[in-house]
């Protein structure tokens, strides 16, 4: 079991849902986040407005995968989020020690889906 976490523009969020969904993967947490890599905060353009400062928005996604769509995830994110322009983002990948599906009780793998 991993946990894949994705740092990517907001703007390109709806290209990565649908390049996880055509690898069905369907399972994500995403959240709004603030933050800054080597371009130390360079100006983007985001809903219009330039975003100065340095911390700029990002999304974060986080996708627990079976060993099988460790790959498969790691190919959707890059072909949604991918412009070829620096910002792009990072990929995160940890190993998971143990998952509970609190409804359920199940752990493993089984809990992931």
């Amino acid at each position: 079991m991993k946990m894949v976490i994705a740092i990517i523009q907001p703007w390109r969020l709806e290209y990565v849902k649908e390049a996880l969904y055509a690898a069905e993967v369907k399972l994500m947490t995403v959240s709004e986040v603030l933050g800054h890599g080597r371009q130390d905060g360079a100006p983007e353009i985001y809903r219009g407005q330039k975003e100065t400062g340095n911390l700029l928005r990002k999304i974060r996604l986080e996708i627990a995968v079976n060993e099988a769509f460790v790959e498969p995830t790691i190919a959707a994110i890059q072909k949604g989020a991918k412009t070829g322009e620096v910002g792009d983002g990072k990929i995160f990948v940890y190993e998971l020690a143990e998952v509970v599906r609190i409804r359920t009780g199940e752990r493993g793998g089984k809990a992931i889906g």
